[in-house]
């Protein structure tokens, strides 16, 4: 019969500063320091932390006999943490890989950090139910798929300890998921699994569980932090208590004191005492910004009898960010939201991406997309994405999971559940700025919804709060609506088939969540062709221009805050996909741009990089036998542009500022319908002023085409979990993207590291470009070959390294 778990209270306070001395020699502190850089000066230990990442055994589906320690798991298949419990293609899902219940175990033995501390297991992310056990004793169970749980364990440990994690993927009644309808209730598929690492925490009897610090007076001279501390008592302690905060900066690769405090406080009860204080002395501190995104380390240190005993380390960032009725501010200036929705779901793994390959994503955003905002869509997303997003500037729209559907109070207790979790885990973040707090495109439920915002205002009074509305739950948002926000969802068309956008409300903030995707199609195309690179190239032409449609128009209404378009890639979807696949994305599910990230790409400023962006394939072939078209669109930043076809002048181009007179950057057009039988050259010339600052060139002769290997990285870390992506493509001489490209690439690997992806890969569908992620192998290090060899355009090779694990891990 299983057994229960005590009480995580259920423990006794011990002498704090041997608890202290016990962890002061760990090799690995919680938090975050600077670059590196050792934070000098008196403090107490921070939490000895171990990764349970590697040396899991999956069994598949769930046997009760496997939650037993004596269990013989002989026969599991041993993986790594982040991990999916289906094998998956790029498209074509099928939900029936992961609706199922599974079991994983973990065997470890007890280190020495335990003695007279406490043991917490912390599970960052476990779709989409976890119901661990620990030598046989039931923890509690877990309900949700993208936030972060921690059980403690302090008495259950023994000298060698199996932990058991029973998961369920199936389709249950937790956000997003649970309605009658099934998986196409959803428009995005939830693979199952130990999606997230999981570590063991070793902390004193007495210690600091959250900072919260909230900045005031940002734009002052006289701006302080408000710090909020839990301190969590295993018991009533005796003696002097005093809690000391410092704020560091990285000045010149060297750790630079800012500020301290130093208050006494009164531990009063057992469990949580929630502190507070204010650390001043902060004018000289940099505003984080989306062109300087500064960030600073606080360190909060609990004293016991004068000794430190434990340290807690949060990073925090000064910026004011005001939705007002007369538009967005930032740091007092005006800025318009210029941003994409993000769903994180990959192809082969689903949600199960290493830290790495997430951050990722926020650098294509943020570098070669020029957002100043994301909206994680719909649902809280990966640490590793928000950390980027904090360090390169990117502001983000945080929401609770869910899209549509609001199911009975039990379901709804979750989304409050959720809600809590989501503000508690990210309220330091400056890249923050707006709490999601609705379940996206719902219906009005002022009970649910008025809940949800004032939880969301008593653990973070400094953002507001919002959610996505549609046209159907706009109809009564005077009586019915209760954010800060007003935030449409507005896919309408205007007249003439361009993007129409729906005017800002009066006496509220607004601005556009969501905009363009799938909202106007041509009719006939059909949703087999929407937008995906392999579909009609007419129809992949016009998502740029919808995109600066949307973002021109919503630049028009002096008082909206700007537009986050739909969406930054494509993902795995049972509604409207294409073989699984939705491709409402500028890029694709591999994050390669595809022609609607051209006018994304060209909105930057010259003097950071000059930009030629082609919104058409230079091609003759059996699709677009005439070419571009017409009314070919090019989007640079430059001033001008000239045309040069075969050697001869075709056109000079100037930006088309009636039709889009509020963008930065608009798009050129040409007339570039012509005969391509004699497979001519394209040259565009870019000039700013007299200069000539950008050329590029596009051959339609597919006599010289080419195989082209691309990696992210060029060094691994030998831990099995750390991966990087290998994209490959079949471009032109000159590197412009060929479509329509069929045949396949195979894979060979030549040292420590797998692929995850298909191998062979078949182009034809993916439209010639596609990618593979290289993984490493545990305790594995050295260098890789890996060479791709095309059926018919012969073999390329790239190398990286991997190398040795620095990681203290169980």
């Amino acid at each position: 019969m299983m057994k229960t778990a005590p009480s995580s209270r259920r423990s006794f306070i011990r002498n704090c500063v041997a608890s202290a001395a016990a962890i002061t020699a760990a090799p690995i502190l919680s938090g975050w320091t600077l670059k590196g850089t050792p934070i000098p000066g008196r403090r107490g230990p921070a939490t000895r932390t171990f990764s349970l990442n590697q040396k899991w055994l999956f069994g598949g589906k769930f046997d009760a006999s496997a939650l037993s320690p004596d269990f013989n798991d002989v026969s599991f298949t041993r993986v790594t943490l982040p991990h999916c419990v289906a094998e998956l293609s790029w498209e074509n899902w099928d939900p029936a890989q992961w609706e199922d219940v599974w079991i994983y175990r973990r065997h470890f033995a007890l280190p020495d950090a335990h003695q007279g501390n406490r043991a917490f297991l912390h599970f960052d992310r476990v779709m989409a139910a976890a119901a661990p056990t620990l030598n046989g004793h039931a923890l509690p169970k877990h309900l949700g798929g993208y936030l972060p749980f921690n059980d403690e364990i302090t008495h259950l440990l023994e000298e060698s300890n199996t932990l058991a994690v029973q998961v369920d993927s199936r389709w249950l009644p937790i956000p997003p998921a649970g309605s009658p309808k099934g998986i196409s209730a959803c428009d995005y598929y939830l693979p199952g699994g130990m999606t997230g690492p999981v570590e063991l925490r070793f902390v004193p009897q007495v210690f600091i569980s959250d900072v919260f610090a909230r900045p005031f007076n940002v734009l002052s001279s006289e701006r302080h932090l408000e710090i909020k501390c839990t301190v969590d008592a295993a018991d009533v302690p005796d003696g002097n208590f005093r809690m000391e905060a410092s704020l560091w900066a990285n000045v010149k690769a060297a750790a630079k004191k800012i500020a301290v405090t130093s208050n006494d406080i009164a531990i009063e009860r057992r469990g949580e005492n929630e502190i507070t204080f204010n650390l001043t002395g902060l004018k000289d501190v940099a505003l984080w910004d989306i062109d300087a995104p500064h960030l600073y380390e606080l360190i909060v240190t609990l004293v016991h009898n004068g000794q430190p005993i434990h340290d807690y380390r949060t990073r925090v960032g000064f910026r004011e960010a005001r939705f007002g009725v007369d538009g967005f501010f930032l740091n007092g200036r005006r800025l318009r939201l210029f941003g994409l929705n993000r769903h994180e779901i990959y192809p082969y793994a689903g949600y199960a991406m290493p830290p790495r390959v997430m951050r990722r994503d926020a650098e294509i955003l943020k570098h070669e997309f020029n957002c100043n905002i994301i909206r994680c869509s719909h649902y809280p997303q990966s640490p590793a994405f928000l950390d980027a997003c904090d360090e390169l500037g990117l502001m983000v729209w945080e929401e609770t999971p869910g899209w549509g559907y609001l199911g009975d109070d039990q379901w709804q207790e979750i989304v409050v559940q959720n809600v809590h979790d989501m503000v508690r885990r990210d309220r330091n973040r400056p890249s923050v700025v707006i709490w999601g707090v609705r379940v996206n495109g719902s219906r009005n439920d002022p009970t649910l919804y008025i809940r949800t915002r004032n939880l969301a205002k008593d653990l973070d009074g400094s953002r507001p709060t919002s959610g996505s509305m549609t046209s159907g739950s706009m109809k009564t948002w005077k009586e019915l609506w209760h954010q800060d926000v007003f935030a449409l969802d507005d896919y309408h068309s205007a007249a003439d088939g361009s993007v129409g956008l729906t005017p800002p409300l009066p006496g509220v903030p607004f601005f556009f969540s969501e905009t363009v995707g799938q909202f106007n199609y041509p009719r006939g195309h059909g949703f087999d062709n929407i937008y995906r690179r392999a579909g009609d190239p007419a129809v992949q032409q016009q998502q740029a221009i919808f995109h600066a449609q949307a973002h021109d128009r919503a630049a028009s209404f002096p008082r909206c805050g700007g537009a986050i378009a739909w969406c930054a890639f494509e993902y795995a979807s049972p509604v409207n996909p294409y073989q699984g696949v939705k491709c409402p994305g500028v890029a694709d599910v591999f994050r390669i741009p595809k022609l609607g990230a051209s006018f994304y790409q060209s909105q930057v400023d010259p003097k950071v990089r000059v930009v030629i962006e082609p919104n058409f394939y230079w091609d003759f072939g059996p699709r677009t036998p005439g070419g571009p078209g017409e009314h070919a669109a090019i989007f640079s930043n430059c001033d001008r542009i000239e045309l040069t076809i075969d050697g001869n002048k075709r056109a000079v181009l100037h930006p088309d500022r009636a039709a889009f007179a509020q963008l930065k950057y608009p798009p050129f057009f040409a007339d570039l319908n012509l005969d391509g039988s004699a497979k001519p050259t394209l040259r565009i010339d870019g000039y700013i002023g007299n200069r000539l600052a950008l050329s590029r060139s596009l051959s339609s002769d597919p006599a010289h085409d080419r195989l082209v290997l691309h990696l992210d990285d060029r060094e691994l870390e030998g831990d099995g979990i750390d991966a990087t992506r290998l994209t490959f493509s079949v471009t032109d001489r000159f590197g412009a993207q060929r479509p329509f490209v069929t045949g396949e690439v195979a894979f060979q690997i030549l040292g420590p590291v797998t692929i995850v992806g298909d191998n062979p890969f078949h182009l034809e569908d993916s439209g010639g470009s596609g990618a593979v992620w290289i993984k490493s192998i545990p305790d594995r290090s050295g260098q890789v070959v890996i060479r791709a060899t095309h059926s018919q355009l012969g073999t390329r090779t790239v190398e990286l390294s991997v190398r040795t694990a620095r990681i203290a891990r169980l």
